[in-house]
Formats: C-alpha cells, sequence, structure tokens
C-alpha cells in the first residue's frame, strides 16, 4: 500500500507547492487548486516519482522501463498536447469574444492554461525523485 501511496503523496506535496507559489505571486483562485499547468507539474512529480520507486524497489528491470516510458509520455503530452488545446483555447475564446453579444453568453469561456512549460516538467520531475528518495 506504501508503493502506490507514495507517489500520490509527492504528488499533493507538489500541489500544494504550486498552491504556495500562487499566493506569494497573488495569483491564488480555488480553480488553479485542482487545474492544469504552472509551476511545478504535480503530473510530472506523480510518474517520475513512480518511476524512482520502481527503480528503488527492483532496479533496472521491466517494471521501471515501463514507469519510464509512461513518465516520458505524460510529461511530453504536458507539453505538446495541452500545448495545442492551451493554442485552441484562447483563439476560440477570441472568436466567442467577437461574436454579437447575444450569441456570446451561450458559450462558456475555455480554460488557456492547460499546458505546462519545459522548467515546469523539468522541477516537477526532479521534485518527484528527490521527493521519493526523502521518503522511502
Amino acid at each position: 500500500m506504501k508503493y502506490l501511496l507514495l507517489p500520490i503523496i509527492v504528488s499533493l506535496i507538489v500541489q500544494a507547492v504550486k498552491v504556495i507559489l500562487d499566493l506569494i505571486k497573488k495569483r491564488f483562485s480555488w480553480h488553479r487548486t485542482l487545474g492544469y499547468g504552472g509551476m511545478p507539474s504535480s503530473h510530472s512529480a506523480l510518474v517520475c516519482s513512480l518511476a524512482a520507486m520502481v527503480y528503488l524497489l527492483d532496479g533496472l528491470n521491466v517494471a521501471f522501463f515501463i514507469s519510464a516510458v509512461l513518465a516520458i509520455v505524460v510529461m511530453r503530452d504536458a507539453i505538446g498536447l495541452r500545448g495545442y488545446l492551451t493554442m485552441h483555447g484562447k483563439v476560440l475564446n477570441r472568436l466567442i469574444k467577437d461574436l454579437p453579444d447575444e450569441k456570446e453568453y451561450k458559450y462558456p469561456v475555455l480554460e488557456e492554461t492547460i499546458a505546462h512549460s519545459f522548467l515546469q516538467i523539468l522541477i516537477g520531475g526532479i521534485l518527484g525523485v528527490v521527493l521519493t528518495l526523502l521518503f522511502f
């Protein structure tokens, strides 16, 4: 059970760091506490924690390489795929704003901060590994 909980706890700690950084920058909102994007990436922390834990338990084996590939896919999508979603959200929001007022209200405002930057991914991944090493 501890092996299931450790990556989740690491992810929650990194998410708490993100909230604290938002408080310091005076950008806090309840929506952002559970939202996507921001510094550091808790998704990267989660998958890197998982890969680090598998390595610590069993070394370089099939399970480690599977968890490492999973980490790469998650982190790549956080930049790439979610980057496209961010761009689409911004464009669609601009198009909706250009509609006449009586039609504009019919469409929701889309999220525009879905993607992570490379630095946010890197810091999240490093925190995931470091915290796993500390708590393991």
